[in-house]
Formats: structure tokens, sequence, C-alpha cells
């Protein structure tokens, strides 16, 4: 197969390990206007050389979508897959009349911060698209609601790179209060709260822009526990796992989880998670088993989790060690390239 991956805005963690993966035994070429580099990943040049928001995109995407149509026309792929919505739109306009069937997936889709013109153009590509690939359950059920032919709907969950996050490994250095760290600033604010309850543990919090840092600096201050708190921002993603080994429980609390890519590599280090009982979550994380699943913003069953847990080690081990086994042998990059390519096959077909 000669297979097309449109990536407009920005790679997904897990897409150059799919598409290593998924070049063992096809040609594959990552389109994207971002600066990523490697090999089979194809730059196409679309608005400023700046990082751009999806929204901001928008007046690009003519742009992005013609230069696709360039490279198509003289090297027509087998099977184009786009992500996220203006990849969507770039991939359909920039394949018009080639024949070449477009499948998606959505980054981010149910999320209710979502703009109500984004939402729109979501439904119409799904509906335009060959095939929609769901990232879990939840995501399947709203594509459904908004129109999607649930026969065109395959659910194939985000991957991860099991070579890089796992048990064995380098990890950052710690001082000797337990430490807990949080991927991501939605949700972070239900993590500081919930350390108030838990004065032995210190807490690290991956992620965010300089204005939510300041509000969970600035909150960490209301709850008094500044001093246990560190806030390091934006983590490069080669550096998580590392980051990740040094925490004793990683939580992942936001109340929309389109994803749950953060859990998943928590589990595959072999750390218990606590995550928020929503979207992929409820799909990757099995309760009491590879971590622990809490109704979101409810900072007190945080707290009485990360209690138990670091209370028990053994407990803490063996889920740590079902999180790990779980996360190699359904979530591997290797075996999520093989359901992506059964997708592909029955487009084609």
């Amino acid at each position: 197969m000669d297979i097309a991956i449109v990536s407009a805005h920005e790679l997904t963690p897990d897409t150059p390990a799919l598409a290593r993966e998924l070049a063992r035994g096809h040609r594959v070429t990552v389109y994207t206007r971002s600066k990523a580099k490697g090999a089979g990943v194809e730059h196409v040049p679309a608005g400023p050389d700046m990082e751009l928001s999806e929204s901001d995109l928008l007046p690009y995407i003519s742009d992005f979508s013609d230069g696709l149509r360039r490279r198509w026309s003289k090297s027509r792929p087998d099977i184009i897959h786009a992500h996220s919505w203006s990849s969507g739109l770039a991939a359909i306009a920039g394949s018009e009349g080639l024949g070449v069937p477009v499948t998606q997936t959505f980054h981010g889709h149910g999320d209710s911060a979502t703009p109500a013109t984004v939402r729109r153009l979501e439904c119409a590509i799904g509906r335009r698209a060959r095939a929609v690939i769901a990232a879990c359950a939840d995501e399947e059920s709203e594509l459904i609601r908004m129109g999607v032919p649930r026969r065109n709907i395959s659910v194939v969950p985000h991957g991860v790179d099991t070579q890089r996050f796992r048990r064995q490994g380098p990890a950052f250095p710690r001082g000797n209060m337990p430490r807990l760290l949080h991927v991501g600033h939605a949700g972070a604010a239900s993590a500081v709260d919930a350390l108030a309850s838990v004065p032995e543990a210190e807490l690290v919090i991956a992620g965010g822009d300089d204005l939510s840092v300041e509000r969970l600096r600035a909150l960490a201050g209301e709850y008094g526990v500044a001093d246990r708190v560190e806030l390091l921002g934006m983590v490069p993603h080669t550096a998580m796992p590392k980051l990740m080994r040094s925490a004793d429980l990683i939580l992942s609390l936001p109340s929309s989880v389109p994803t749950g890519t953060a859990a998943l590599e928590a589990m595959a280090c072999g750390i218990p998670v606590i995550a928020s009982a929503a979207g992929a979550h409820l799909d990757s994380v099995v309760d009491g088993v590879t971590g622990f699943l809490i109704r979101p913003d409810h900072p007190a069953e945080v707290a009485g989790r990360i209690r138990q847990l670091l209370g028990d080690p053994t407990l803490r081990t063996a889920i740590g060690y079902a999180a790990a086994d779980r996360a190699r042998s359904r979530y591997s990059v290797e075996r999520i390239s093989m359901e992506l390519l059964r997708v592909y096959e029955r487009t084609c077909a």
C-alpha cells in the first residue's frame, strides 16, 4: 500500500512510531505543515512559518490542500488518513477527483470547549470521509450522534511506543518525598486540591502555557501547598519517559479525554495511574487492576486513592506490572498499526 498520513497542525505523539511500524511493509508518507523531521515526513508549506492553532490555520487550509493535490497528482496514494479536522478539510480538497479514499481521525472530538463552527466542520468531514476512526467507544457513540453512519466507524485506540515507554530505563532525579505527576494542565486543579489532603507528597505538573501555569501557581498558594508543587510547563515528549519513571503515581484528571495518551504512556512505564472516569480512560484503565478511575472533579476521591496506593507498596507494584502488561498487549504501536491496516484494506476494498 501507498499510505498518505496528513497532519496539518502538528504530529501527535504516536504518529511517528505508527508511521515507522506501517512502513515495515508499506510505503508511508506523512504530510505536515509543521517542521517535523524524519524518514517519510514531507513538509507542505502553508501560511506563515510559525506554529498556529488549528483555528488560526483555517485561512491557509486551501494552500495546504493545493500542495497536497500537486504531490498526489504526480504520485497517487492508495489511502489517505487525515488526523484532525483541519487535516480532513485539506485531505478531502486535495484528493478531489483522484478517487482516493479518505479515512479520518478526530483528535479532541467531543470536547465541550470545541467551537460550534468546528463542530459543524467535523460533522461534514465525518459524513464525507469513507471511514472514520474513533479512539474509544465514547467517541464512537458521539460520532453516531453527529450523523456518521455506524458502518463507516472503526474503533482503533491510540498506540504507545513501548520501546521508549517501558518499566526499565533512566529516570529524572528526585527527592525523598513520594512524587505525584500530573500530565497536562487540564484537570491539574483537582490534583492540586487533592495534594492538600496528602501532606507527605509532592506534585509535579507537566504541560500548560504560561497563563495556565500562573493560574496553577496561584491555586497552589491558596491551598497552602505551593512549596510542594513544581510546575514544569511544556515538557518535550522525548523527556516524558524519564519524567514518568521518576514518579510513584501518575494522575490524569481532565474531564474530557479524547485519546488518553498520557495514561497509556504511564501504564507502559509501569506506574499506577489515577485517571478521570471519562472518554478513552474508560477503555484503557481497568479500575482496580491497572489503575483507578475517579469521577471528574472529585479531588477528595483522588486524595483517598493516592493515600491508599502510597500506603500499600505491594498493591502499587502489582498495579504497575498489570498496567505495563496491558499497555504492551493491547496498545503497542505494533498492534495498533495492524488494526489500522485492516481499516485501510476494508476501506480500499
